[in-house]
């Protein structure tokens, strides 16, 4: 791969995402993630302390090296990363056709139908192991909408790809289970909540959760989904700052700006959009994609990971970044330039010879973790989402 190239060409995209692909399935679909640092050994030594569970969970993410094979922490299966990978083969498909594509893409589907969360009727689907943040804890048994609606996505892909009801009926599943979480009332709209047993209100969460249920919508057209996906558009597109930003949500301690959080959101109202003719909050999505533009990057396409900060430089950042500017590349051209620029960086500085992408870079050094869906399966589902751009401009 020629590295001193200053535009990435269609070649080089097709070789990272070859020697990425190779890099998955030859591990299995299975890796590290940022935070399954409680399936330590060490976690009993915290004696169920939430504050020394913390702990411990920062203390294996954010080391440079990889502690974890000493800390007892294996390489996990992935709900999102096979989602993810899903969607990816779904993209190839599109692009080539072949039923290898197609075929490994419903492999994964059928992983996620048997790996849903046992415990709720409807489809959900949460970590492969628990977890503890300063919004509360919860446990691989504990679904979350976040990877609930993005895997919910790739069925309708899948569906839209094939015509399989198989595929819708899954989609549908996981929208009753959507539709049964906690929503938090305001007069400006409902916030759908991050998780089933508690309202927790955040932006991003609220959004894929509108953006699945809209999606799915336009094709059994369920009236309840459509009212429920604008109410909870209207909830964060009312709170969007006037510069086009979000807060990650609105409780004080949840006061920053990052840009894969962003890119969620971008995501999700465009997808609202395109699914429903709703052209109400198209305003918002011109106000976001232009803020996220110009505060996310540097010149040379690194991106930051805060509005006001780049380090740590994240993979998910990248990635994120990749996947929402290409959406918007057919109506706003610079939006693919930009893409480009962030794929060539990032294939320069954060892809390993052997094909997956490091985890962090920072001032001095670079976390060269390989993170299952934090890196490789979201970098694969953007890269495809790029290479198919690509492909319709040629």
């Amino acid at each position: 791969m020629n590295t001193n190239s200053k535009t990435l060409t269609t070649e080089q995209l097709s070789e990272s995402l070859f020697k990425l692909q190779n890099w998955v399935e030859d591990h299995n679909y299975r890796g590290y993630e940022p935070f399954d640092g409680l399936s330590s050994w060490f976690r009993p030594l915290a004696f169920g302390n939430e504050l020394l569970e913390r702990i411990l969970q920062q203390l294996i993410r954010q080391c440079p090296f990889n502690i974890r094979p000493l800390m007892g922490v294996q390489p996990q299966d992935s709900t999102k990363g096979r989602g993810y990978m899903a969607w990816g083969y779904l993209t190839l498909y599109r692009i080539d056709h072949q039923l290898d594509h197609l075929n490994k893409a419903k492999n994964c589907l059928e992983w996620l139908d048997q790996h849903k969360v046992p415990r709720f009727t409807h489809h959900s689907w949460s970590n492969h192991f628990d977890f503890v943040s300063r919004g509360g804890r919860y446990t691989s048994n504990d679904p979350i909408i976040v990877w609930t609606s993005l895997i919910g996505h790739a069925y309708i892909e899948a569906y839209e790809a094939t015509n399989n009801d198989w595929f819708l009926r899954i989609a549908e599943s996981a929208c009753n289970w959507i539709l049964e979480l906690p929503r938090e009332k305001t007069s400006k709209g409902d916030c759908i909540s991050y998780l089933a047993d508690r309202q927790l209100s955040i932006h991003n969460a609220n959004m894929l959760g509108a953006s699945i249920l809209a999606r799915t919508a336009k094709h059994n057209g369920n009236s309840e989904y459509l009212s429920v996906a604008r109410s909870a558009m209207e909830y964060s597109c009312l709170q969007q700052h006037s510069d086009g930003s979000w807060w990650y949500a609105e409780d004080p301690q949840f006061h920053w700006i990052d840009n894969f959080h962003t890119g969620y959101n971008l995501d999700s109202l465009k997808y609202y959009i395109d699914a429903t003719g709703d052209n109400e909050f198209y305003p918002m999505i011109e106000r976001g994609l232009r803020y996220f533009m110009d505060n996310f990057f540097e010149p040379n396409g690194r991106p930051k990971y805060y509005h006001n900060r780049t380090y740590p430089v994240d993979i998910q950042c990248a990635a994120q970044a990749i996947d929402t500017l290409s959406k918007f590349g057919n109506k706003m051209p610079e939006c693919i330039e930009l893409a480009k620029k962030v794929a060539l960086w990032t294939i320069n500085n954060m892809q390993d010879k052997q094909g997956y992408f490091y985890y962090r870079e920072y001032p001095l050094i670079k976390s060269k973790i390989p993170m299952l869906h934090w890196g490789q399966a979201t970098m694969f589902k953007a890269l495809t989402n790029l290479y198919l751009c690509l492909q319709n401009s040629l």
